[in-house]
């Protein structure tokens, strides 16, 4: 079970109240179950001392009536990565790139924070996303202060259409949300990089990335490849195991390799990661220099990642498992492996 059960359970019960309300607005549930689920969260937060977010919303449920409050602008916690309460809640309104003053009731920490961000003439900064697992450019847009403090409260990654003029929740429309696990500004405080994780593909194609096209892929008349993306070293590797395999497929084994003997030979590649590990846990042993142990667990993850890829299980997958694990205690986390 993870380390902070109760706070995830809060959030769920807030997402819950947050899901009723969108489902009463288009006439699948009553209306008033919207306030009867953000209620009851209410009733709980006060007897178990909650987030004041999480009060705020209870209070919202309970003035309303049977009307639905707008719970858009209740912050939710998201859970994972790095544990941080959620910031208050923030009152947008679409408009122009420019705030306009007294459109957005903010916090004050927050709207010192929209300030201190170098906005050109037109009120506008690049807004990238990035993905918090891999490292991959999702896309890039632009927001403006109300964008940006509506993905502080919301969480799901907002820009400002510069060609309609008006705010967008990247997801709104396709549901592929880009759910923020935290934002960054750089030196100059003129840029904006929105950490996060995505619901689905991101590029309007339907590519993961909106990043495809290699340059000098393109100088060489190469055609862009929409499954392609600007990857690591790490994610580079497994995209040439990945595509080893395939052409064991496609070309009945082709030109040889050892990842495609690997791939064949299941015994032959779980003997190959015992004799792997082994010689890493020697560098130890015997210790032996870094660059030596750096050559060992070269080797290691190489044949790790050769059993992933006929287990079907990408690193991202790997990677999102270790980042839900960083809030918890290693010896929680293996004795709720032990019960269950």
């Amino acid at each position: 079970m993870r380390a902070g059960g109760d706070r995830g359970d809060h959030a769920r019960w807030r997402l819950s109240a947050a899901c009723s309300c969108r489902l009463s607005r288009r006439g699948m549930y009553p209306q008033h179950s919207c306030a009867a689920a953000a209620t009851a969260h209410g009733r709980r937060g006060a007897n178990n001392g909650t987030s004041t977010a999480a009060q705020a919303l209870y209070v919202l449920a309970t003035s309303s009536g049977t009307s639905c409050p707008n719970l858009r602008s209740v912050a939710a916690w998201a859970p994972g990565w790095r544990r941080r309460e959620p910031y208050p809640a923030v009152s947008v309104e679409a408009g122009s790139a420019q705030s306009a003053p007294g459109a957005v009731a903010i916090d004050p920490k927050v709207d010192m924070l929209l300030d201190s961000v170098k906005w050109d003439s037109k009120g506008l900064a690049v807004a990238i996303a990035q993905n918090v697992d891999t490292g991959a450019i999702l896309m890039q847009g632009f927001a403006n202060k109300e964008a940006l403090a509506k993905t502080i409260s919301t969480r799901k990654a907002t820009f400002f259409s510069r060609s309609r003029s008006s705010l967008w929740t990247k997801g709104e429309t396709s549901m592929n949300f880009i759910n923020v696990h935290d934002i960054f500004l750089d030196c100059d405080r003129d840029s904006i990089i929105y950490i996060g994780k995505p619901d689905g593909p991101t590029c309007h194609t339907g590519a993961e990335t909106c990043y495809y096209t290699s340059v000098y892929d393109a100088l060489q008349s190469s055609k862009p490849n929409e499954g392609r993306q600007v990857v690591t070293t790490l994610y580079s590797l497994e995209d040439t195991i990945s595509r080893r395999q395939e052409e064991i497929v496609t070309e009945g084994g082709g030109k040889p390799s050892w990842t495609k003997k690997l791939l064949l030979d299941n015994q032959l590649l779980c003997s190959k990661i015992r004799e792997e590990a082994g010689e890493l846990i020697q560098t130890l042993l015997e210790n032996e220099d870094q660059s030596r142990a750096a050559s060992e667990m070269a080797d290691l993850l190489y044949h790790a990642m050769v059993l992933l890829r006929v287990k079907d299980v990408k690193m991202e997958e790997v990677l999102e498992v270790l980042r839900k694990r960083f809030s918890q205690s290693g010896i929680e986390e293996k004795a709720g492996r032990n019960k269950s």
